[in-house]
């Protein structure tokens, strides 16, 4: 967990976990995307009831960077991501 402080609260985040393409693919799957095609090793999924695409590498490892960005694509948070795990 990090920790940082907003408007002197201290407020707890969860650590990015380590997980491939296939697991975020899994995951967003329980969240209502669908996949609507694959080019080479990336994946584009559609999420109908968000009306946004999100396209998710078939890495074996996804950098931390990589997977907040996606996450950010997908309108989820890092609790809401761990829970669809």
């Amino acid at each position: 967990m990090y920790q940082y402080q907003i408007s002197g609260q201290l407020k707890s985040v969860p650590k990015l976990p380590v997980v491939s393409g296939n697991d975020v693919i899994k995951a967003l799957s329980h969240s209502g995307f669908r996949q609507l095609r694959q080019k080479g090793s990336h994946v584009t999924l559609y999420g109908a009831n968000m009306d946004r695409t999100v396209t998710v590498p078939l890495h074996s490892e996804l950098k931390p960077k990589t997977l907040k960005s996606i996450l950010n694509r997908a309108g989820l948070t890092v609790e809401e991501f761990l829970k669809l795990l």
